[in-house]
């Protein structure tokens, strides 16, 4: 199915806790997504990885950034609604 999101928990670590951090894939057509939140030495951030014919490309999101992020996705998303097919 195009578009669906699958959840995936992964374990991980933010700062000092042992929490699971939340992971999700997304199938769209050929391409496989997964958005994983991270940490390193120089910070926390959302990691974006495009997997397509067995090759990976990523993007990395400071996490300070993400919202920045979201609010330019969301306005893509809203200007693209005119040429998306209408779902039923």
């Amino acid at each position: 199915m195009r578009g669906m999101m699958q959840p995936d928990m992964q374990a991980g670590t933010m700062g000092s806790t042992d929490l699971p951090v939340p992971s999700q894939s997304l199938r769209v057509e050929r391409k496989q997504f997964t958005f994983e939140l991270k940490e390193n030495p120089r910070g926390q951030f959302l990691r974006i990885t495009e997997e397509v014919g067995g090759r990976r490309d990523a993007i990395i999101i400071p996490l300070s950034g993400v919202q920045q992020f979201r609010d330019a996705l969301d306005e893509i998303i809203r200007a693209s609604q005119k040429y998306l097919p209408k779902e039923e």
